[in-house]
């Protein structure tokens, strides 16, 4: 009881301060620590409001990151709308930039920066020739365009960015996001591809990945349709190692995590992603590529 009491001495002392102060004090927090405190007073709730406190919140060069943008309409004026609403609008709503081949958004805990880069934005192997890979429109889509793939034997998947486009000094993890076309995606059951993540000119050790969603649900394999050429002898298996399958997302995408990185204060810096299966033991086809995503690593909230 005598805890509980000082409690609420604290708490009615903090709410005694000027509207001001307590906005000064919220911003030193975090943003879903801003959105509980609001509810200990009035005073704390307008202070939660205040442009003080979500401008801290926002990345310093978001207005820089947003008017890169491809033309569209944004959610919100960049500037008469309150800076909550800005943090809000830039969580859950991402902004197409560079002609529309990235988007930037933020991580609705920290206000860290996320970018993801679309299939246009990456370096794909044989992704301009038409008869392995094709460009198309897709609904589910924040992209113009998403890479779907025919029929290969080599799979390499590149992509490069500038660490200024990041927040520094967070853990980031890399994830390709991708789909499949139920009808045509067959031969991920074989080799796993190995992924690499890290900065560009450092030693950056590979790690294999799974992309193949319906590994351990075999009725649902069997409804695809397993393309193989006539010269292709070797069964599929079905015992690829024990790696980390891919997860649905709430977008209606696959993602599986390809590695993370610690990004430094060095904004020279370029990090490097990089997807292969390069063995060349099994054709594959089916794959439908969105992007990379680059978002700060997740960590346990209670």
């Amino acid at each position: 009881m005598e805890g509980e009491e000082k409690g609420k001495a604290t708490f009615s002392d903090l709410s005694s301060l000027p509207e001001g102060v307590v906005a000064k004090i919220l911003s030193l927090t975090t943003p879903p620590d801003a959105c509980v405190l609001s509810a200990v007073s009035k005073t704390f709730h307008a202070a939660a409001q205040s442009d003080v406190v979500w401008n801290e919140f926002l990345p310093a060069d978001w207005e820089l990151l947003i008017s890169r943008l491809k033309p569209n309409k944004l959610k919100f004026d960049p500037v008469s709308s309150p800076k909550k609403d800005i943090f809000f609008s830039l969580c859950y709503f991402p902004v197409l930039i560079d002609d529309g081949n990235k988007s930037f958004s933020l991580e609705k805990w920290t206000g860290k920066k996320c970018i993801m880069l679309g299939a246009r934005d990456l370096s794909i192997t044989w992704g301009e020739n038409s008869d392995y890979w094709t460009w198309e429109d897709h609904p589910d889509s924040r992209f113009a365009e998403v890479a779907v793939l025919i029929y290969v034997w080599w799979l390499e998947i590149r992509g490069r960015l500038s660490c200024r486009m990041l927040s520094p000094k967070t853990v980031y993890a890399v994830y390709f996001v991708f789909n499949i076309e139920e009808s045509s995606y067959y031969g991920f059951n074989i080799d796993p591809p190995d992924a690499t993540v890290g900065i560009l000119g450092h030693e950056n050790h590979p790690k294999s990945v799974c992309l193949d969603p319906y590994l351990d649900q075999p009725q649902q394999r069997q409804r695809q349709r397993q393309r193989r050429a006539p010269w292709e002898r070797r069964p599929q298996s079905e015992h690829m190692p024990a790696l980390d399958r891919p997860h649905k997302r709430h977008d209606g995408w696959f993602e599986i995590e390809l590695g993370e990185f610690i990004s430094g204060d060095d904004v020279d810096d370029e990090l490097e992603m990089a997807l292969k299966e390069v063995k060349g033991s099994s054709s594959k086809g089916g794959l439908v590529v969105e992007g990379i995503e680059i978002r700060p690593k997740k960590t346990h909230r209670p």
